[in-house]
């Protein structure tokens, strides 16, 4: 009976899932309505879209499970940071000018804004070799978590977890496009909110309570961590410093990240920017929140935990072994649903990129539409594929460097790109050179944390915390060396900012203007 309940529900996931991406076909006929559902997309479905791509169960399983474990309750201001910096900072200082700039010059990947910002094909190429290597062991490590939580509730081989997920994902991305990720991010976003309130309710009541179990939290110690009492039930946790860097990579990140920034390229208006601002911020706290809230009582389980011999990622799946076989179905549903969503639109953008920004013009000079949709559709499936080797690669031989490089991609993506995107959106001084520059300092920079980490200070021999200094130090790399580099020419500026001085008739509901002609 139990397995029927996990079967049946995940049946019916399934199902809806390859429906949408069948029903969505017609909108995707065109590589616009395929890469950006013909930017019309309204707040609701992009909002779920941007917070389903924010957390997979690399957040749920891994970042939880381990920050969790290492900062106590603390961790919820990873969570928090997310909500505040990552989503609604992200959406008021990015969402709308990105929206406005990338109509304006025909973009629809974060490697051609580039080119067309900067009048340069060769930096568009640089952005998508950017994006290609390390977007690709981003997406095979959304497999993580999925081996240890389908090992407790269905006790089946992990490769087959794998291929299953990733094949339903290849076929609703091929059929339906960014429109069918969109309306299945919305639902499969409903479910991940539905289930990390429904499991942290479960978890806590078995600890007798919130308070009883932040008071159990209070009296757990550990030598080698702090000697301060209570130090995992405190404000801000054993090590604050390094908390600061899990905070700034996880939230920060998401303004340089391809994947993340794309979705504002195809929301539909002003209106639905503004209520997506709202429900975006809501969905990254609720989830992001919970789930490293939730990761914040592992230690209460420490007595089932060996760290030593399992690692970090079987902190989470232990702590829901004991929950009822429903609840455990909705785990496993939830889990899937962050994978899934996450994956869908990794592979997306990085088949648009590499069809859009490397093959057309470069490889293959006339390119169609109907060619350019049937290479983007089969790079889709090659990059699913290659995702499913590096994982189950991963997991049979534990080649540490694939989990390293994994680590490290989030870091050099959002490292490289977060500020010439940032600054070329607002400012007109930004340079060709010091874009160039920024791309190098932090790919360089977080390259090296793999092969040479032994030589770097001990604060930044974490990738997390090499990952955060690369998006701040881009933050000052960018102006100073455009202070001191050729500038663009002043026609090409004028061309490219000119979208925001076009005016725009509005309704006085929108803006009560100037009514002193009126009495």
């Amino acid at each position: 009976m139990d397995l029927l309940i996990k079967v049946s529900m995940l049946a019916v996931f399934f199902a809806v899932t390859i429906g949408i991406g069948l029903y969505c076909r017609k909108h995707a006929t065109d590589v616009n309505g395929f890469v950006l559902g013909g930017r019309s997309v309204g707040p609701w479905l992009t909002a779920f879209a941007y917070g389903t791509s924010y957390f997979s169960a690399v957040v749920f399983v891994g970042y939880a499970g381990q920050f969790g474990w290492k900062y106590g309750i603390a961790a919820t201001w990873a969570g928090i940071g997310n909500a505040l910096l990552g989503s609604l900072m992200a959406w008021v200082i990015l969402g709308r000018r990105t929206r406005v700039m990338t109509q304006h010059l025909d973009s629809a990947t974060m490697p051609q804004f580039f080119g067309q910002r900067f009048a340069s094909r060769n930096l568009k190429i640089a952005a998508s070799a950017v994006i290609f290597i390390f977007l690709i062991p981003y997406t095979a490590s959304l497999y993580n978590g999925l081996s240890r939580l389908f090992g407790m509730a269905f006790e089946i081989d992990y490769s087959i977890c794998v291929f299953v997920m990733a094949l339903l994902t290849a076929v609703y991305v091929i059929a339906g496009g960014y429109m069918a990720t969109a309306i299945n991010d919305f639902i499969q976003g409903i479910i991940m909110i539905v289930g990390i309130v429904a499991v942290i309710g479960a978890v806590l009541k078995g600890q007798g309570g919130f308070m009883a179990a932040l008071d159990k939290l209070g009296q757990v110690s550990d030598p080698a961590v702090s000697s301060t009492p209570g130090v995992f039930a405190s404000f801000f946790g054993p090590d604050p410093l390094n908390l600061l860097g899990v905070v700034v990579l996880t939230s920060l990140g998401t303004w340089g990240l391809p994947q993340m920034v794309q979705k504002f390229y195809a929301i539909k208006s002003e209106d639905a920017i503004s209520k997506g601002t709202v429900i975006s911020t809501f969905f990254a706290a609720v989830v992001a929140g919970g789930c490293y809230f939730l990761g914040g009582f592992g230690r209460l389980f420490s007595d089932q935990i060996d760290i030593a011999a399992n690692g970090y990622d079987s902190i989470i799946p232990t702590m829901l072994s004991g929950l009822s076989p429903f609840l455990i179905s909705v785990v496993v549903v939830l889990v899937l649903s962050a994978s899934m969503s996450t994956l869908s639109s990794l592979v997306l953008t990085s088949a648009s990129t590499l069809t859009l920004d490397f093959i057309k013009g470069t490889i293959v000079k006339d390119m169609d539409e109907e060619k350019q949709l049937k290479t983007m559709r089969s790079l889709i499936v090659v990059f699913i594929a290659i995702s499913v080797v590096l994982a189950i690669l991963q997991y049979k031989s534990s080649v540490t460097f694939i989990a390293q490089l994994m680590g490290v991609s989030w870091g050099a993506l959002a490292g490289a790109f977060l500020a010439p995107f940032l600054y070329g959106l607002y400012w007109r001084g930004v340079t060709k050179i010091s874009v160039y520059v920024n791309f190098i300092f932090a790919t360089v920079f977080m390259l090296a944390n793999i092969f040479v980490k032994g030589s770097f200070p001990a604060v930044l021999q974490s990738p997390i915390n090499a990952g955060a200094f690369c998006m701040v130090a881009g933050l000052v790399i960018v102006p100073v060396v455009s202070l001191v580099t050729p500038k663009m020419p002043k026609a090409h500026l004028d061309q490219i900012f000119a979208c925001y001085e076009k005016k725009v008739l509005v309704t006085v509901k929108d803006s009560i203007g100037d009514q002193s002609n009126n009495g």
